[in-house]
């Protein structure tokens, strides 16, 4: 049995986070880890669902898998009350109890999945199709109240991306989150979460 397990089962919340995802799990050498087979899989109630019965969805996988990933937005998973780190200790031990034990780890999004996106990489222009668009994807988010002074990520990620797209006239899908996920550098992201992601692999699937 052991022979023909896979290494991980992921459970995204919605389908730009399964794209996220395949996209970085598809740079094995970009995170200093070995390949690694894989089955993503994407909540049909979103983030409540993986917040409260994602160790339900992941229970018929415990023998057929070696890891259990589950990661979902903090914004509009119905339990802000808590902090982000409250969430993940509570499904993983939800995970752990219905038979992954230590195999298991769960990363919150704070505030949400598009915090992953921004960074100073121009492949994150060219993704949103800001391109050689005047004045500049950086200074229109400032002119528009988005972006800080001294920050380096909009406070409203979402509706930063959201904004930018529509500004652009750029439909929105899935598949730009996958090729944002596979072109931007790794190493640019210092989002906590992402940061724990990376561990996470890391720890599972280092060289």
């Amino acid at each position: 049995m052991a022979e023909t397990m896979k290494d991980l089962v992921a459970l995204a919340a919605d389908g730009s986070m399964e794209k996220v995802l395949q996209g970085i799990f598809s740079r094995p050498g970009s995170l200093k880890i070995r390949p690694f087979s894989c089955d993503i899989f994407v909540h049909p109630q979103r983030d409540p669902g993986c917040l409260t019965r994602g160790h339900d969805f992941l229970k018929p996988f415990r023998k057929s898998h070696r890891h259990a990933l589950v990661v979902f937005d903090y914004e509009g998973c119905g339990r802000e009350s808590a902090t982000p780190g409250e969430l993940e200790a509570e499904v993983t031990a939800r995970l752990a109890a219905t038979g992954w034990e230590s195999r298991a780890e769960v990363v919150v999004i704070a505030p949400e999945l598009e915090i992953w996106v921004w960074s100073e990489s121009p492949h994150v222009d060219e993704a949103l199709g800001w391109k050689a668009r005047p004045p500049g994807l950086r200074p229109w988010l400032k002119e528009k109240g988005f972006l800080a002074a001294g920050h380096g990520k909009p406070a409203q990620p979402k509706e930063a991306v959201e904004k930018a797209l529509r500004t652009a006239s750029k439909p929105r899908s899935s598949a730009i989150y996958q090729k944002l996920a596979e072109t931007v550098t790794l190493s640019a992201c210092t989002d906590p979460s992402f940061q724990k992601l990376r561990s996470v692999l890391v720890s599972w699937f280092g060289e």
